[in-house]
């Protein structure tokens, strides 16, 4: 990455800062002088006016986008106020160790990625926005059974469990569906700036929402998190529901039974695909690494070493300020330098930052240490987030969508499932501080997955398996 100015003028630049109106710039005119020549063949210089510049408007994506944008800031605020609720309730309310909260984190992702792999076919097949409606209302109801439960005394470690498989579940439905209703509505040159938008909003959500809901948890106790978390999925659906026209039919298939071939689609697609492949095991692995080590930081910092769930929001909000300087600069980066120039060199510089949350110390100097590695760490992920995702939706086949994305997700929330799991017996043998640090040392090396060489979209074809062999 460039001298920290220089990115800033970009970010800045892409913002339509410059200006009253905050979406359109002009440059101030620029007086300079030229030679000119008259009849007589006398040369006099004169003064010449250059052209005003312009900058271009900021693309309005449409009233649509702007319903499925507003959809997916409710959910997005709800899910990082309630960072960590459900780790936090079993630490703080039922008391649970280390091993308990891995494997709470791991068990709902495992067993909802399980229920999950055969509606990834099922989902392809039939319209979107019902699909994603119907998983926003499944997220509320089960989300709400956990303050029901524990205003009536019931609340226990099995519930959680219960709970998160069917959020886990319901996420990766959503995530499907959701990718193909978007790469349905916006254009393909516009999917960047919506990417784009989107990790604005996720980061901005981040940002605000952990110390929130720390200062939340600490007044009014861990449920209130959950409650509001709950109720933005209702917000999500109501927007959803109020996305205008008709939306696109989905695509045919011949039989009418799901059979093999329907449930593998996305990964057979995927691993034939030379783009995609790396990419796809790059992501898992980085992803899975970082979550793994995401309940045992918990115990470290509330358990081992003190920290208040205040301190602990502010520990993982304030750093997400990072997510929204790299969203903004993903597209003038991508402008400037190519969009496979940044996917490499943002999914490199991803992989760095994890190893230093082995050495937190208690006190304020911990407290900052944590802040400056997750500032790095996000920065590079908005960086990533939105050109991976816009890359991702550019290879892939329309009639594929929903199946490579279910796939990805299934695959991601497994790998998240068992690392989390596998790290959960390391820290129970080493302590969390050595996880920490053998999860950081193994993700030095997922640089090495990434898609190491350029090629245009149009340039790679995929085999398509026949009628007879899909179906």
């Amino acid at each position: 990455m460039t001298g920290r100015s220089s990115l800033f003028d970009l970010g800045r630049q892409d913002q339509g800062l410059f200006g009253s109106s905050g979406a359109w710039a002009d440059m101030a005119d620029v007086t300079d002088v030229a030679d000119v020549t008259d009849a007589a063949g006398t040369t006099n210089r004169q003064p010449k006016q250059r052209q005003r510049k312009q900058r271009q408007p900021r693309p309005s994506l449409g009233r649509d986008f702007g319903w499925l944008w507003g959809a997916y800031a409710a959910s997005t605020v709800g899910t990082w106020f309630a960072l960590d609720a459900f780790p936090l309730i079993a630490i703080l309310v039922l008391h649970s160790s280390a091993t308990q909260v891995s494997v709470l984190s791991a068990a709902g992702l495992a067993v909802g990625a399980l229920i999950a792999v055969p509606l990834g076919p099922w989902v392809e097949f039939r319209r979107k926005r019902p699909v994603m409606i119907t998983m926003d209302v499944l997220r509320f109801l089960a989300l709400m059974s956990v303050p029901a439960a524990y205003a009536a005394g019931w609340l226990n470690f099995v519930q959680l469990v219960v709970v998160s498989v069917i959020v886990a579940a319901a996420n990766i439905v959503f995530t499907a569906a959701s990718g193909a209703c978007l790469k349905a509505l916006v254009a393909p040159e516009d999917l960047l700036v919506a990417n784009g938008r989107f990790e604005t909003t996720t980061w901005t959500a981040t940002a605000v929402g952990p110390p929130l809901g720390g200062a939340a948890i600490g007044v009014f106790g861990p449920l209130t998190t959950v409650v509001l978390d709950a109720a933005t999925y209702v917000l999500s659906a109501l927007g959803i529901r109020a996305i205008g026209g008709q939306e696109p039919e989905p695509p045919t298939r011949a039989a009418k039974l799901f059979g093999a071939g329907d449930i593998m689609e996305g990964w057979r697609y995927i691993l034939r695909h030379p783009r995609l492949r790396p990419l796809f095991l790059n992501t898992s692995l980085v992803n899975g690494l970082i979550m793994a080590t995401a309940p045992l930081m918990a115990v470290l910092l509330l358990r081992d070493l003190g920290f208040s769930p205040l301190r602990y929001g502010l520990a993982f909000g304030v750093p997400c300020v990072g997510g929204l300087v790299g969203s903004r600069l993903a597209r003038p980066l991508v402008a400037r330098f190519g969009q496979h120039r940044v996917l490499l060199a943002s999914g490199a510089l991803r992989a760095c930052w994890l190893l230093g949350l082995a050495f937190v110390r208690p006190g304020i100097w911990g407290l900052v240490l944590v802040m400056a590695i997750e500032f790095g760490l996000i920065t590079c992920m908005g960086v990533f987030n939105p050109v991976f995702a816009t890359y991702r939706l550019e290879h892939t086949a329309t009639d594929r969508v929903a199946r490579t994305l279910s796939a990805w997700s299934v695959t991601s929330s497994a790998t998240i499932a068992l690392l989390t799991v596998c790290w959960g017996l390391l820290a129970a043998v080493t302590g969390p501080r050595t996880a920490i640090a053998v999860a950081g040392v193994l993700t030095l090396i997922t640089p090495l997955l990434l898609p190491r060489r350029e090629r245009a979209v149009g340039a790679v074809t995929v085999p398509v398996p026949t009628e007879d062999r899909a179906w």
